[in-house]
């Protein structure tokens, strides 16, 4: 358990009833809503065999600072036949933006260095799956939202 753990405002705690297929450390922590919806349907999915959140360090050169940095991608996941490393993102966090007139010149900086540090994380998480036999995905709201009727 991490002790003096302080949680910020958007951080929320989990905590499993399943605790035998959680095999991570404690507090659960998760950083947003998005992130606490799947701890409950990882805990609560008879398909899910062990999950962790933040249980793997991923070592990335930043794009931004040249800097060797560590990622702590959002979960594992195994299933029956299948190993998985899942990081939630909103999706306009994986796209490069594009210039709008809505937008400043630095917000728009901003998140053309968020785009790219993230895909510096993302490179280096698929090298580190296809290392190690897992699969890498990336999490939207297009995927956790996708509407159930049709």
């Amino acid at each position: 358990m991490i002790k003096n753990y302080r949680r910020k405002e958007n951080e929320k705690e989990f905590i499993p009833q399943y605790t035998e297929k959680y095999i991570g450390r404690y507090p659960i922590v998760t950083r947003s809503s998005w992130e606490y919806r799947l701890c409950q349907w990882l805990d609560l999915n008879p398909t899910i065999y062990e999950w962790s959140s933040e249980g793997h360090c991923i070592r990335y050169l930043d794009p931004i600072t040249n800097q060797q940095r560590r990622y702590y991608p959002d979960f594992f996941v195994r299933t029956k036949n299948r190993k998985f490393i899942v990081e939630i993102k909103p999706e306009k966090f994986t796209k490069l933006p594009v210039n709008n007139s809505k937008s400043s010149v630095k917000t728009i900086n901003n998140r053309k260095q968020t785009y790219y540090l993230n895909q510096a994380k993302f490179k280096a998480a698929k090298e580190y799956c296809q290392k190690l036999g897992f699969e890498f995905l990336i999490l939207t709201e297009k995927q956790l939202f996708r509407d159930k009727r049709g």
